[in-house]
């Protein structure tokens, strides 16, 4: 993403605390995390942070100040050291990264409780989100009471504290053209180690196996990393939401959950896909995806702009709801009609969960669901409008309980795609992913 980009978005955070007032805003990255003894797990960035920067290094933090005619964005990072960059790898420093990142200063990472308190000095809006990092909160408070000493003097310290994410939240929820690039990106690699896990899968191996052609793939492709904990279950380990082990024997008869998606260049993809493990669905089996499928149809019919965001999980879970009552998982007799069922959340017993969320930085991206300028429980759902991301995940796990007709004993599917919402409807980022009965079955015929 060009650097560009970064500038317009931290000119665009300015312009919302000109129009609160003015004021500073403080936005630090993530800390390095210790694994064990001396080592530490892969340092990721915090999301906020890098969405304002497009910086990747630890023990850094932003500044920006709108007060009155003056904005200037500051980039605290870590000092220029030879020697640490013979182990650890290149730092920018403080010159170069102002230069590089196009912010108006920069200092060294040490120099916050020296700047700071002179930074905070007569501002009267701290735009800054507690709670979240506890050390820095601690230091935050010192900083204020350092500029309240010098109040005799005619200085003053922020007496106002709005939450920076919030403003922040909103931007990050509309994802311009280089973002989109980013995801579609994201998806097209992710949807070609879906199809190599299905090429490659069979009876006798192990999830973990199919884990490792997945990872393998992503990095093949040029993806940094997962996006999150890749879930391969097979059999009755698919009616686990966050299966985890990944260590169990496929086995000839099963149905196999992948739900793993990669990050590119930050940016993170989510998909699922549920195929059979000797590659060919049982009849059982085919009647369940099928009527997954159907609901994922439902769902997406309503990805455009003006739907409500639960409107497709609404749609997704009549046509759920109504397959459930027609294959005798839920009892017709005993619940009516599908309208019934589902006012009665009968459905539940079989699909658990809602039917997607916002994409983007995160898997589990920012923005809320319902609309910000509304107070109370009871606040609409917001509307969909072109940029959003979502994922459309509709599901059927079935356990074994008494009812249950034995043959959807231990059956779990899950199909999800990435979906991004445009001015004509929307566009499926994870659209050559195979997803049909037939494609899938070719591709492992293959």
């Amino acid at each position: 993403m060009s650097m560009p980009s970064y500038l317009r978005r931290r000119q665009q955070l300015l312009a919302q605390m000109q129009a609160r007032g003015g004021g500073i805003a403080i936005i630090p990255t993530a800390y390095e995390m210790v694994r064990n003894s001396d080592n530490f797990f892969p340092f990721r960035h915090d999301s906020y942070f890098y969405y304002l920067s497009g910086f990747t290094e630890p023990e850094a933090l932003i500044v920006l100040i709108a007060n009155g005619h003056e904005q200037r964005s500051i980039l605290f990072c870590r000092e220029k050291n030879l020697e640490r960059e013979i182990w650890d790898g290149y730092r920018f420093g403080p010159a170069a990264a102002k230069a590089h990142f196009g912010f108006d200063a920069s200092f060294a990472i040490d120099a916050l409780d020296t700047e700071m308190p002179h930074l905070l000095a007569n501002t009267p809006t701290l735009f800054y989100s507690t709670g979240n990092d506890t050390q820095l909160d601690s230091r935050l408070h010192s900083w204020i009471e350092a500029v309240r000493v010098k109040s005799r003097s005619g200085i003053s310290a922020p007496d106002t504290t709005i939450d920076v994410r919030v403003l922040l939240n909103e931007m990050r929820l509309r994802k311009d053209a280089s973002e989109v690039a980013l995801m579609q990106k994201a998806a097209n690699i992710s949807g070609i180690a879906h199809t190599r896990a299905m090429q490659i899968a069979g009876t006798g191996r192990y999830e973990y196996e199919l884990e490792a052609e997945l990872h393998h793939e992503f990095r093949r492709q040029g993806s940094q990393a997962p996006a999150y904990g890749s879930i391969v279950a097979t059999g009755a380990n698919a009616c686990v939401l966050h299966y985890s082990s990944n260590n169990a024997l496929i086995k000839d008869g099963d149905l196999i959950l992948i739900d793993a998606g990669c990050e590119f260049d930050s940016y993170a993809s989510d998909i699922t896909r549920t195929f059979p493990a000797n590659g060919k669905f049982s009849s059982a089996q085919k009647t369940l995806y099928e009527i997954v499928l159907a609901s994922q149809q439902a769902a997406l019919d309503c990805a455009r702009p003006g739907s409500r965001y639960m409107d497709g999980h609404s749609a997704a879970v009549k046509v759920l709801t109504q397959g459930m009552l027609d294959t005798g998982l839920l009892d017709k007799n005993k619940l009516g009609n599908v309208e019934d069922a589902i006012s009665n959340l009968a459905f539940r017993q079989f699909y658990m969960h809602g039917t997607g969320h916002w994409l983007g930085l995160d898997v589990h991206d920012v923005g809320s669901y319902r609309e910000a300028d509304k107070v109370g429980d009871e606040r609409p759902y917001r509307q969909l409008e072109p940029g959003m991301v979502i994922t459309i995940e509709p599901g059927i796990y079935v356990r074994p309980a008494e009812g249950v007709p034995e043959e959807f004993w231990n059956i779990g599917i899950r199909i999800e795609d990435d979906i991004l919402i445009t001015p004509e409807g929307h566009l499926n980022l994870s659209r050559d992913t195979p997803k049909t009965v037939a494609e899938i079955e070719s591709v492992m015929k293959r």
